[in-house]
């Protein structure tokens, strides 16, 4: 008699699934946005109007991609839109051809903060009578502290949206007439189109990427595409060993040297510029308020590199054009102009998300957005309910734990998959994974597990080795429940063969739809959140508060470490890593030489102690007489090089202010001061004796040498830390899973500064931490 399955016991990809009928979405360019009454047009700032229509001016709604709009009479008292038939503006245009703003003059450059802004209240006694405030001080602006605000329901972000678009790169500029691809030996004249893609390759051709057999097929068929597309059948360029990219590289080597060989002025001049342009984009006003846009900038075209082994490295990342963006604005507010005679792809005015712009990139087909900085209100909120969402988990653990406990045994093959995969993903902090396509790379996570990724060692020692996410391998060897071993060894049995999934009833939003019962929002994402940071906890809490600063701040390292590879984050050592360890450890050799001088002055001053403790004065044991060579050539070197860079620094600063040159002589001047250290490294190494300092006592050389103790101290235990975390990522640990009021509770509770455990950027973007937490904050 035949068993009779239940649906839960088939796996996923052979149920029977009603089918439904998905409305195609309509085009684009005959959607309509809807007309939302919104906040006074008086609250958008004056420059963020075109240039012709400001002060009075008429404000231009689009409501599709062809650049339909309606117009909002800007009043001195709010007025009601009325909708009218557009037509795009005529007149003189405040874009360049390629789409970035012509340079503004003084009167329209800058924003107007005192339409959002309000002066802060100086205190009574500071002020006295007759006391005036300059004009040309700029107002500030009251900080915002959204954590104190009442929170909405979570349904609206914004009231009003009022933003500048986005970014574009500068066109392609041909390469000179003399540089071309060689094909065959012969050069080759390439439309613009194709010589742009080359140019890709050619800048990139000395590096590992271009190496890679992987990357020069993917390219390679790119670039035959777009010839084809440029110029027919014309050009026969058919093989990839038949290119020769050696003159485009050059080219470009010459143009990274001449830019590395720029002044400091001239570099000045061009950050100048660049701010100026980006000036508008990189701020927008959302309910009123002045706040900082993250990625405004469109990513230029390039080729794709992607991470560990993926299978499209080398694929040409296409030029983003206009009608493949759309624009979310607030109502009532002036759209953003897209660079002459193109349109956007849509104008939206949705307040329930977040992003101002919106597009899709070619090469995995995934939606990029522009979103608000890290620091911003909307921002900071998303990272505050996500680490809440984690620290509600807590409630619910323990009874989720007893569930899937109890499912290990489940009659239900379904329930037993489940209780397994929920066991791994909160025990070992696994991502619950998904499907991939044949053309991505072949990552996976726990519900998408293979056969041949899960191996057995009795009694119940499990091998997990697979890619996880951005292609890192992720290999443990990990004792597990034996229950959990059984079940394993149950979902390999025959007829399961290399290639079939391990986890064949279930997958991710399966096991989410199955937590959502559990508290509402909960996925298993969440589960990787809660264990960091319980687990973060649990390091810090085995911390002594004892020792210096540097101390405490490597053994913070040492507790974030332990998350890092509790969620797998890796890293491939750099090829700089060498290198700069070597730097650390010459300069604790510096500094140990540094104390073996001033120990030789102190001989020479109070003979009586070298002979009560001749081992007090003897150098370190790597301290022998070539290593002291080396590191004094070293030392004079470096002291020459900062002389040099001095003087030319000064007469940079000089030309600039059309000043006249320092002389050769004042260089040689200041060089005699190393020469003079040089002779008395020189004299020291013949006479076996330190030159004493003229009036220096004993008690102060002795200062001296704690002093460079600490510092030896210090140094070591930061090339311990460097060495400790040379293939581990801390950075998205503390970022993305660790709640941050974690740091912030340790800095208060262990007096270490904030500024060494987060950036000036991670302060920012955790500033709502930093004014919530205390020293007794538990997560």
């Amino acid at each position: 008699m035949t068993d009779v399955l239940s649906d839960e016991d088939v796996p996923l990809s052979k149920r029977r699934v009603p089918v439904t009928t998905k409305t195609s979405e309509t085009s684009s360019k005959k959607r309509k946005s809807v007309s939302v009454k919104n906040e006074p047009s008086d609250l958008i700032p004056d420059d963020m109007l075109p240039l012709k229509k400001r002060g009075t001016a008429t404000a231009t709604v689009g409501t599709n991609g062809q650049g339909s709009a309606k117009k909002v009479k800007r009043e001195e008292k709010p007025a009601k839109s009325t909708k009218v038939s557009a037509a795009k503006a005529k007149g003189t245009s405040n874009r360049n051809s390629n789409g970035t703003p012509k340079p503004k003059t003084v009167s329209d450059s800058g924003i107007d903060e005192k339409l959002i802004a309000k002066r802060k209240a100086k205190k009574a006694d500071s002020k006295t009578e007759g006391e005036e405030t300059s004009t040309q001080e700029k107002e500030e602006e009251e900080l915002y502290k959204w954590w104190e605000a009442e929170s909405n329901d979570g349904s609206v972000k914004w009231s009003s949206l009022v933003h500048s678009g986005v970014l574009f790169p500068p066109p392609y500029e041909p390469l000179p007439m003399h540089v071309k691809l060689k094909y065959k030996g012969v050069p080759v004249d390439l439309p613009p189109e194709a010589e742009e893609v080359a140019g890709f390759f050619g800048a990139m051709l000395e590096t590992d990427h271009a190496k890679n057999k992987v990357f020069q097929a993917n390219f390679f068929n790119d670039f035959k595409e777009v010839l084809t597309k440029s110029c027919g059948s014309k050009l026969k360029v058919e093989k990839f060993e038949h290119c020769d990219f050696t003159d485009i590289f050059n080219y470009y080597e010459e143009k990274r040297l001449e830019k590395k060989a720029l002044t400091a002025a001239e570099k000045k001049k061009i950050k100048e510029e660049k701010d100026k342009l980006e000036e508008t984009y990189k701020v927008c006003y959302l309910d009123g308020r002045k706040e900082l846009v993250g990625n405004f900038r469109i990513e230029p075209p390039g080729l794709f590199r992607g991470r560990g082994s993926h299978p499209k490295t080398g694929k040409l990342k296409a030029r983003v054009m206009p009608e493949q963006v759309t624009i979310n604005i607030g109502p009532d507010t002036p759209v953003p102009q897209p660079p002459d005679g193109h349109e956007w792809a849509e104008v939206k005015h949705d307040n329930t998300v977040s992003w101002l712009a919106t597009w899709k990139e070619n090469i995995n087909g995934a939606q990029k957005y522009v979103f608000l900085a890290a620091n911003s209100s909307l921002k900071g909120m998303s990272d505050y309910k996500k680490f809440e969402k984690a620290r509600e988990l807590k409630g619910h653990i323990t009874g989720i734990r007893k569930d899937y406990n109890k499912e290990l045994k489940d009659e239900l093959m379904a329930n037993r998959q489940r209780a397994t995969a929920m066991y791994l993903i909160d025990v070992l902090a696994l991502r619950a994974g998904g499907e991939k396509g044949e053309d991505e790379a072949d990552t996976v996570g726990c519900c998408s597990l293979r056969y041949e990724h899960v191996s057995f060692k009795p009694p119940n020692t499990i091998v997990l080795d697979f890619l996880g996410k951005d292609s890192i391998r992720f290999y443990q060897e990990v004792k597990v429940d034996p229950q959990v071993y059984k079940n394993l060894k149950l979902f390999k049995k025959s007829p399961k063969k290399v290639g079939d999934q391990l986890f064949d009833r279930l997958d991710p939003p399966t096991l989410n739809k199955h937590l959502q019962n559990y508290m509402p929002g909960l996925t298993a994402k969440v589960f990787r959140t809660y264990n960091a940071s319980i687990t973060m906890q649990e390091q810090l809490g085995k911390i002594e508060n004892k020792g210096t600063v540097n101390e405490k701040y490597v053994a913070y390292n040492a507790a974030n470490r332990t998350v890092a590879i509790l969620c797998n984050h890796q890293r491939t050592v750099s090829k700089a890593h060498e290198q700069s360890v070597g730097k650390i450890e010459d300069k604790i050799l510096e500094i140990k030489f540094q104390r073996y001088r001033l120990k030789q002055m102190i001989a020479q001053l109070e003979p009586n102690m070298k002979k009560s403790d001749p081992e007090y004065f003897q150098p370190d044991i790597e301290l022998d007489d070539a290593t002291m060579v080396r590191l004094t050539d070293q030392i004079i070197q470096r002291e020459r090089d900062k002389v040099t860079k001095k003087f030319q620094r000064e007469n940079e600063k000089r030309a600039t202010e059309k000043e006249e040159a320092l002389p050769e002589s004042e260089l040689n001047a200041r060089m005699k001061v190393v020469d003079e250290l040089e002779a008395e490294y020189k004299k020291e190494r013949k006479t076996g004796k330190v030159e004493l300092k003229n009036g220096m006592p004993v008690e102060k050389l002795k200062a001296q040498i704690e002093k460079l103790n600490e510092r030896i101290v210090n140094t070591t235990l930061q090339l311990k830390d460097k060495e400790d975390n040379s293939t581990v990522a801390l950075t998205t640990s503390k970022i993305n899973y660790i709640d941050p009021r974690l740091t912030v509770m340790f800095s208060k509770k262990y007096e270490v500064p904030i500024e060494k455990l987060f950036s000036k950027t991670l302060r920012e973007k955790f500033k709502w931490a930093i004014e919530s937490a205390d020293e007794n904050w538990k997560f």
